[in-house]
């Protein structure tokens, strides 16, 4: 299995959300999520990455807030508040989600 970021891109603007699934294997789906504006997330069922491609801006994961850029990985358990918000316009991320529903055996 194979995706890139050009293909991702092209699929997400096709799309009606903000982001599109680029590829999928057992409990593990790779996203690609591009919000504008407003970050609109809800908590999810699976434990999940977030390696940021482009942008910068800030993160907030359940009680703790910190600013992201290219190049950082972001972990969020599954059922955490999670959010990013003052992101510049180019903000473009990787979402990788896996393992069980209600997160992984720690």
């Amino acid at each position: 299995m194979r995706t890139t970021l050009l293909g991702a891109q092209t699929s997400l603007q096709s799309s009606p959300t903000q982001f599109v699934e680029m590829l999928r294997h057992g409990s593990m789906s790779v996203e690609w999520y591009a919000p504008e504006v407003v970050d609109l997330q809800q908590p999810h069922e699976q434990d999940e990455l977030y390696v940021v491609v482009r942008g910068t801006g800030m993160f907030r994961n359940g009680n703790t807030t910190h600013p992201f850029g290219p190049g950082d990985v972001l972990f969020v358990p599954a059922g955490v508040e999670h959010r990013f918000f003052d992101f510049t316009a180019d903000f473009g991320t990787w979402v990788i989600f896996y393992g069980t529903k209600g997160s992984e055996i720690q």
